[in-house]
């Protein structure tokens, strides 16, 4: 029978044996992530920057993220920044996994029981190691974890003792949103509030910097705005609906815009809604309210006032048009209906709130069929013409 010092002796082995193997996965994503080629796993991600969309993809790793919620946004949102190979991830939640939650896109029953936290981080974990994964496991409302929430996002960047680069909100009551633009508005920093509707089937992100864009105090929904407890609209024997299709749209929309105000591409959405009943998508611009009842929001309407006007104005890179890269002789399609007349009458209806941008060219056979018939001719005459043809 082994002694205790040869089982102490084998479980070092393994676990050197492990750290290897994790050190040299690590080394094999840096190497894939460094080259740009077919036979990258990664160049699916890499190729934006060879069609002129991205400039630098790379530059995702130098990035850090904090993920408030990791529930059926949150879990979908987290997974997807991994995905993408972001440098950084933070995650809070204080919440445990249920099999009710099984509906989601992320987590499985064998993780019933376990805080969903540290569910997200062996997932994400197994998904892409080189994520640097944090967790924080606590109700970021109360005072005590709200002052450590401050300090976790204040210092949380890539760089020791900066601030992260973005903050998404993706919980599901209004006291955590307030909390969060709270603590947004104090530091300055930029942030995404997301949601879906109780009955599932609408949801919404909104982009949020502080002084420029409306923060979630200055246009508050009545709950908020009357200082209504919500925990005192809780209806008995009634749960929110819950769609992962819903949540994994919002989710989509939410980690798009991510990505293009992290890598600078494309128009970043200030507010983008998705009505899944009617598939509507509205957008909007909502600026800050000069009577907000956040005080830093006021001081920081006030410190955007008085920049210079060339520092408000915000210099968008050109999107380069997108040429095929085996294209060698320039070939190009070319419509060849931009001369040909249109006809209101022909055209389709568009959704509520929509209109179409381009109008369809009137068909020249029905041009003829509607002029003989508008024509002001005799039934002789007709028989005539029907009977040369």
């Amino acid at each position: 029978m082994a002694n205790a010092e040869d089982i102490q002796r084998q479980i070092e082995d393994l676990q050197n044996k492990l750290d290897s193997l994790k050190k040299n996965a690590r080394q094999k994503i840096d190497q894939m992530s460094s080259e740009v080629k077919d036979t990258n796993p990664y160049s699916r991600l890499m190729a934006l920057q060879r069609m002129g969309i991205v400039n630098e993809y790379e530059r995702i790793r130098s990035k850090s993220v904090a993920v408030v919620g990791v529930g059926g946004v949150g879990s979908v949102t987290a997974d997807m920044l991994t995905r993408c190979g972001i440098g950084k991830l933070i995650l809070f939640d204080y919440d445990k996994v249920e099999l009710a939650n099984m509906n989601r896109l992320f987590f499985t029953p064998d993780q019933a029981g376990l805080s969903k936290v540290d569910a997200a981080a062996k997932t994400l974990t197994f998904i892409n190691p080189d994520v640097n994964i944090l967790t924080n496991n606590y109700n970021i409302t109360t005072v005590e974890s709200f002052n450590h929430f401050l300090d976790a996002i204040r210092t949380g960047g890539i760089v020791e003792d900066q601030p992260v680069d973005l903050v998404l909100s993706c919980v599901d009551n209004f006291e955590a949103r307030m909390a969060i633009n709270a603590a947004c508005n104090e530091l300055n920093i930029n942030w995404f509030e997301s949601g879906v509707s109780e009955n599932a089937v609408s949801g919404h992100i909104q982009f949020i910097k502080p002084g420029e864009l409306a923060c979630f105090a200055c246009a508050p929904p009545l709950v908020v705005a009357e200082n209504i407890d919500e925990k005192t609209l809780k209806r008995e024997g009634v749960c929110a609906a819950s769609l992962p299709t819903t949540m994994g749209i919002v989710a989509g929309m939410l980690v798009q815009n991510t990505l293009k105000y992290l890598l600078n591409f494309g128009t970043v959405s200030n507010y983008l809604g998705y009505n899944a009943l009617i598939d509507f998508f509205p957008k909007m611009d909502l600026r800050p309210n000069p009577q907000c009842d956040d005080s830093y929001c006021r001081q920081r309407q006030i410190e955007y006032q008085a920049k210079p006007k060339e520092e408000k104005e915000v210099e968008k890179e050109e999107v380069k048009e997108i040429v095929h890269e085996d294209n060698e002789w320039g070939i190009e399609l070319v419509s060849e209906d931009d001369n040909l007349p249109v006809s209101s009458s022909t055209q389709q209806a568009p959704g509520s709130g929509l209109k179409l941008a381009f109008e369809r060219p009137v068909d020249s056979e029905q041009t003829t069929a509607s002029n003989a018939v508008t024509d002001d001719v005799s039934l002789e005459e007709l028989m005539a013409q029907m009977k040369s043809i």
